[in-house]
């Protein structure tokens, strides 16, 4: 019974961006099923209401709020949007990230991509930061997880500059916000997911050679699983998480660890 209680997240709300799809929508059915107010957040109204359907379909409390998290009015307005539909806010999951063509080399990537990326990957994670922390302040506390990514410890064998810097970033980002709200009651954590099984990577590693290439670098042979990670979340975003704070949270299936993997 004891794990059970320390995973509730009863009376609390959630709000998630890229909550449309992927690991963002894992995570709103997995919060919303241990009873959180999740507040779905994606820039596509679509796929944000297929993820609202799903939560409310299982027993959940879902509220759809739409916002691109590179802009600084919408974010504002999300984050009151939610607090007003939910009464308060105690788990910011910031999870929107793109990862366009043409993010290659230094000297390839154009620039517009690499301003893209960094508004989108870096600055919405600030952004959900800049407008959350003070919502959740007046909530009494809570959990911030930012999504970063394996390439935020180390280099990626395939060129990908603007989205690797835009995960280091984030990286830094959250160890600041945990060391400097940890006596306000917040606790922050960077999720770095190895490789997930999503339609984007799906679309990616189409290419079977380019797959069984991949998955040799992957200690446990296999990419992750979007429900894989949900479970992540949630143990940083509940009170079995308490004592943990500006952690480089790593979900890769032994990436980080693993200097050549066995054929």
């Amino acid at each position: 019974m004891g794990h059970a209680k320390e995973t509730s997240l009863d009376g609390r709300t959630a709000l998630i961006t890229g909550a449309g799809s992927g690991i963002g929508r894992e995570a709103a059915l997995t919060l919303a099923a241990e009873g959180a107010h999740v507040v779905v957040c994606d820039r596509d109204e679509e796929s944000g209401r297929v993820t609202v359907e799903q939560v409310e379909t299982a027993g959940g409390k879902a509220v759809l709020v739409l916002a691109d998290v590179s802009d600084d009015d919408q974010m504002r307005a999300a984050v009151e949007a939610a607090v007003s539909h939910t009464g308060g806010l105690h788990i910011l999951f910031n999870n929107a990230g793109i990862f366009p063509e043409g993010d290659g080399s230094p000297v390839e990537t154009p620039l517009d991509i690499w301003d893209w990326v960094i508004d989108v990957n870096l600055k919405g994670v600030f952004l959900g930061c800049k407008y959350g922390i003070p919502a959740m302040l007046d909530s009494g506390g809570g959990s911030i997880i930012n999504t970063a990514s394996f390439v935020a410890v180390m280099g990626a064998a395939t060129s990908q500059i603007a989205y690797t810097a835009s995960k280091g970033g984030v990286l830094a980002m959250t160890r600041e916000i945990a060391v400097e709200y940890a006596r306000q009651g917040i606790r922050a954590n960077a999720l770095c997911p190895g490789p997930v099984r999503t339609p984007l990577l799906e679309e990616f590693l189409a290419d079977p050679v380019q797959k069984a290439k991949r998955l040799v670098h992957i200690p446990m042979g296999r990419l992750a699983e979007a429900d894989e990670l949900a479970k992540a979340v949630l143990y940083l975003a509940s009170d079995a998480s308490s004592y943990v704070t500006g952690t480089t949270f790593m979900v890769d299936g032994g990436i980080t660890s693993a200097y050549v993997t066995p054929e």
